[in-house]
């Protein structure tokens, strides 16, 4: 089986260039016998930068790249010539990678803005020529500074996708089928479990050309949290969500069960998960009559609104994107509106920004 292309971590090895040396030296031309101190100063050593790029979604390009090193600075010369500034790496990355110290652990930012871009490991400085140094009663000092050394260090690049609504559920519960059926995406499908081995985006339709974006993870099993399954390896995909979609199937013994299982799964993951807002689909309903439909709507918890759907009869379909939108509206900021001024006799408004 062929290696996918979506990588979502990679380990690399990051220096930054050293910084350049300062520079000792007199100046020395004709009819000028003492024109004391011009050396000038190093260059800066190059930085490694991340830059978010829209366009990319996966790591890959970087999963063969483990060692990354930049330009050194250039070292400084007479007549107040400034070395040459090491020349920087920057490293374009997915929107949602979060950049982690290999040793520590420790997260050091995350890129979420497109073109965002962020200094990974800083290029030293330069050190400073002799001419920085000459004072009233120090008029030729022949001492200059040594540029700074590299930075380096091993880095964990973990990608979060950036996602409006996260499918959670059990292997076939049909998550690949629903993000098939309302979006573009074509994700593997068959009958068989773990059948989804990668995260999946899909831009979902809505009425007037809105749209939002839906991720399906693969499926989540009961001690996922204890490193059952696969699941929890990307779980991290969902953090970022605005909206996580339980998908229980009908043909389970007790879909009110299985909500729960799903539930505390996350729970043992990340606490954090359960403040986003939730939302129950009942899949493969077309198997179920509206008796027994009656029957399972009155075991499900009150307290989070649920949804019978099919995407072979395409069942529900339109209620959930509605329920789905409606969320989403409640996450984002409302703008408030400038104030008009009008003045008297005139009828021209003027808005103020």
């Amino acid at each position: 089986m062929a290696d996918s292309n979506f990588i979502d971590y990679v380990k690399i090895y990051c220096r930054s260039g050293n910084g350049g040396a300062g520079s000792t030296h007199m100046r020395r031309e004709k009819y000028i016998p003492k024109g004391g101190p011009d050396g000038g100063d190093g260059g800066r050593g190059g930085h490694i930068i991340l830059r978010a790029n829209p366009q990319f979604w996966t790591l890959i390009h970087l999963k063969y790249r483990k060692h990354i090193m930049a330009e050194h600075g250039g070292a400084g010369s007479g007549q107040l010539q400034h070395g040459k500034n090491g020349e920087d790496i920057i490293l374009d990355v997915p929107l949602g990678t979060v950049a982690k110290n290999a040793e520590t652990g420790e997260i050091l930012f995350e890129l979420v803005e497109p073109n965002e871009e962020r200094i990974l490991v800083k290029g030293g400085r330069g050190g400073l020529g002799n001419n920085n140094f000459k004072t009233a009663t120090n008029q030729t000092p022949r001492y200059s500074q040594p540029g700074e050394p590299f930075e380096e260090g091993w880095f964990i690049l973990e990608l979060k996708l950036l996602a409006d609504v996260g499918l959670v559920g059990f292997p076939n519960a049909g998550k690949s089928t629903l993000l098939s059926t309302v979006s573009a995406a074509r994700p593997k499908i068959a009958d068989y479990p773990f059948t989804t081995l990668e995260p999946n985006l899909g831009i979902v339709s809505y009425y007037d050309d809105k749209s939002f974006v839906m991720a399906d993870i693969p499926g989540i099993i009961e001690g996922a949290h204890e490193g059952k399954g696969i699941g929890m390896r990307f779980l991290r995909h969902i953090e970022r969500n605005s909206i996580l979609l339980f998908m229980v199937a009908a043909d389970q013994d007790d879909i009110r069960e299985g909500y729960e299982v799903l539930l505390n799964e996350l729970r043992e993951y990340n606490p954090e998960l359960l403040v986003k807002d939730r939302v129950l689909a009942i899949t493969k309903s077309d198997m179920l009559d509206d008796q027994l439909k009656g029957e399972i709507a009155e075991t499900l918890p009150e307290d989070i609104p649920h949804v019978f759907i099919s995407s072979f009869t395409q069942e529900g379909l339109k209620e959930l994107k509605d329920m789905l939108w409606t969320s989403l509206q409640k996450e984002m900021p409302v703008e408030e509106e400038a104030p008009v001024i009008l003045f008297p006799g005139d009828d021209n408004e003027i808005t103020v920004g």
